[in-house]
C-alpha cells in the first residue's frame, strides 16, 4: 500500500511584519514633519479669560414665561421686525434657558413670518 504525501500547506503571509513597517513610516513622518508651521516667538496671544461678556443693545429676550421683551417693554414679533424696515432683519434673541424648545421655535417661526431674514439665538458663551 502506497502511502500517500502529506499536501504543503501554504505558509501565512508575513503581515505582522508590513504592519511594523507602516508603524515605523507613521513614526517617521511625525518626527521628520510638521503639521502647521510654528508661531513666531515674538508674538503673545490675546487672554479673554477675564473678559466681561453682556447681551447686544439691540438684542430682543425671550423670557422663561414666552414673553418677547425688548429693552424693558413688551413686544410682539411684527413690531421686532418693524424697527428697521429698510435694513434686512437680523434678529438677536436671548432665550432664558428654562424656554422650552418648542415655544422657542413657535417665537422664532413667527418672527420668520413677520420677514425676518434671519434669527441668530445669542447663547452664554456667544456673551
Amino acid at each position: 500500500m502506497p502511502l500517500r504525501s502529506p499536501t504543503p500547506r501554504a505558509r501565512p503571509e508575513p503581515t505582522i511584519a508590513l504592519i511594523n513597517i507602516v508603524f515605523l513610516m507613521l513614526i517617521f513622518f511625525m518626527i521628520a514633519g510638521t503639521l502647521a508651521p510654528p508661531l513666531d516667538d515674538r508674538v503673545a496671544l490675546v487672554s479673554t479669560q477675564d473678559l466681561d461678556g453682556r447681551a447686544p443693545p439691540d438684542a430682543t429676550i425671550l423670557a422663561a414665561g414666552g414673553d418677547l421683551i425688548y429693552r424693558g417693554s413688551p413686544t410682539t414679533a411684527p413690531q421686532i421686525i418693524a424697527r428697521a424696515p429698510d435694513q434686512p432683519a437680523e434678529i438677536r434673541l436671548i432665550v432664558d434657558r428654562d424656554v422650552p424648545a418648542n415655544l422657542l421655535m413657535i417665537h422664532v417661526a413667527a418672527l420668520r413670518a413677520a420677514g425676518a431674514n434671519s434669527v441668530w439665538i445669542v447663547t452664554e458663551r456667544g456673551l
